[in-house]
């Protein structure tokens, strides 16, 4: 049994932005079910209900040291991950997160971002001490708590509660870099030595990426070919030198999927429930879905389904250049999704041109989500890099067979259709073009009207598929384990 502290800035259901909520989560909940002894910090936002979810003070003046801030003070709220007896701390602090909004506000991220999170990590450190829990593990995810490494190697070296703990760094999505001004190092209170191009420093900026990145005892990305991809150029963010002086120490562990929320099954959310045994309830699913997004109810048209953020990493700027083209195929696409104001307004323009064939929901809807993925014969994801992804992985569970560009965690969860050996669940392009992602649908689409019994053998296997959170712990079990023993032999990686 291992003693492990999560820190992150999401979590669901508590709240949660992105998939690295979902994932902090359900790896949690199944650390605990392997008998760990976890615990989860993260802070205390404006759109938590701290009564609905029973959270009680635990801890009424926990002093956080934050360099030339001083000292400041913060109350500690304790709960539990709803289905476990996993405790979760929320750190109170409403100067920094009496907000509705965990990194932005109508799109523009909070100024004080970079105090904000260093903060939540200096407070974790200081909340083990206070509870007396001493972690072999602390887990961090991305940059918002990459602050921890730096703060172990440096103020709590010698820590008798925390100086023997070893980190996992969790690379999310490595665009984002964490970078700030360099006045942040006054906060950070570790020194101005630290500002150097080995460790902080990052174009003149302060990167707490990086910083974590130097310091924590083992990396990992969310999928294997994310993993590799990030030690280039391309996918590096300027990060990738640093990463290769650190490959021995990086490993890319797989995300899985929460089958409890994601099984159309059970699904109380969509229109009817089906399995690969019995897809009857899969065509009510597609009659509902262009019910409910105003497209004509034709049992014979493809419905290309989408859930997406329309931002540059998605690839969907590609995408918008060929959109019109791809409307002139007898088809019919849903988009379901928020993101640059530019995107938006395009997409939702084309859909009022060509009602019939293309509908357009700005913004996010959970349910709307699941009808999607359920009522959709393929679902498109045509990413500019993809760390992991998530949504594919829901749609081959829902029988929307995956049409994906071939990088990250697409690559690793889709293998490409093969005709002659009627292998493969999905397909993959691997140019970034228009060209590529109109002739790959164009192909999926010759499948599904020349070959019925191929369409529904694809369906069949993609929906056995499964991408466990069973397989993925046990990878993160090993890893903390191989951190554990690089932390006994060696007590800082930059040594």
């Amino acid at each position: 049994m291992l003693r492990i502290l999560i820190a992150s800035a999401e979590m669901a259901p508590f709240a949660k932005e992105g998939g690295m909520g979902d994932v902090v989560g359900a790896l949690a909940k199944m650390l605990s079910t392997r008998r760990h002894d976890v615990r989860i910090v993260m802070p205390l936002y404006g759109r938590i209900d701290r009564g609905a979810w029973e959270f009680q003070p635990t801890v009424d003046a926990l002093q956080v040291p934050m360099g030339g801030l001083g000292r400041l003070e913060c109350a500690v709220l304790e709960g539990i991950l709803p289905g476990t007896k996993v405790p979760v701390y929320l750190i109170d602090y409403a100067p920094f997160y009496g907000r509705w909004g965990i990194y932005n506000e109508d799109g523009e991220g909070y100024r004080d971002n970079g105090p904000r999170f260093v903060f939540l990590s200096r407070a974790g450190l200081e909340l083990c001490r206070a509870i007396g829990f001493s972690p072999q593990i602390i887990h961090v995810h991305d940059w918002h708590t990459a602050a921890v490494p730096i703060f172990l190697h440096t103020v709590f070296r010698d820590d008798p509660v925390l100086g023997d703990a070893a980190t996992v760094l969790t690379v999310h999505n490595l665009c984002y870099t964490g970078e700030f001004d360099r006045n942040l190092m006054n906060v950070l209170g570790v020194g101005w030595e630290r500002f150097n191009p080995r460790e902080l420093e990052f174009y003149g900026r302060v990167s707490l990426l990086k910083g974590g990145l130097r310091h924590a005892t083992a990396i990992n990305t969310v999928s294997p070919t994310y993993a590799q991809e990030i030690l280039t150029p391309e996918f590096g963010c300027g990060l990738e030198w640093v990463l290769r002086e650190r490959e021995s120490d990086l490993s890319g562990i797989l995300n899985g999927v929460d089958y409890d929320q994601w099984n159309p099954e059970t699904d109380s959310r969509i229109a009817a429930n089906y399995s690969e045994r019995d897809l009857t309830g899969k065509e009510a699913c597609k009659k509902d879905l262009q019910r409910v997004t105003g497209l004509p109810e034709r049992p014979d048209a493809p419905v290309i389904g989408m859930v997406s953020r329309l931002v540059r990493q998605k690839g969907v700027d590609v995408l918008a250049g060929v959109m019109k083209r791809i409307l002139s195929l007898d088809l019919q696409i849903v988009l379901l999704g928020s993101g640059e104001a530019r995107l938006q307004v395009f997409f939702k323009d084309l859909a009022g041109a060509a009602p019939s064939r293309f509908a357009c929901r700005i913004g996010f809807d959970e349910t709307l989500a699941h009808q999607v993925i359920a009522g959709s014969d393929f679902f498109l994801l045509p990413s500019r890099f993809e760390p992991c992804g998530l949504t594919q992985m829901y749609a081959m569970r829902y029988g929307a067979l995956p049409v994906v560009r071939a990088t990250g965690g697409l690559n690793d969860t889709v293998e490409n259709f093969d005709e002659e050996k009627d292998s493969g669940t999905g397909f993959k392009f691997h140019d970034l073009t228009g060209e590529a992602i109109y002739n790959t649908l164009e192909w999926a689409l010759r499948i599904y009207r020349a070959k019925p019994g191929t369409m529904n053998t694809l369906i069949t296997r993609v929906m056995r598929q499964r991408f466990t959170w069973e397989t993925a712990t046990r990878r993160y079990e090993e890893l903390y384990t191989e951190a554990l023993g690089y932390t006994m032999k060696h007590a800082n990686p930059l040594e």
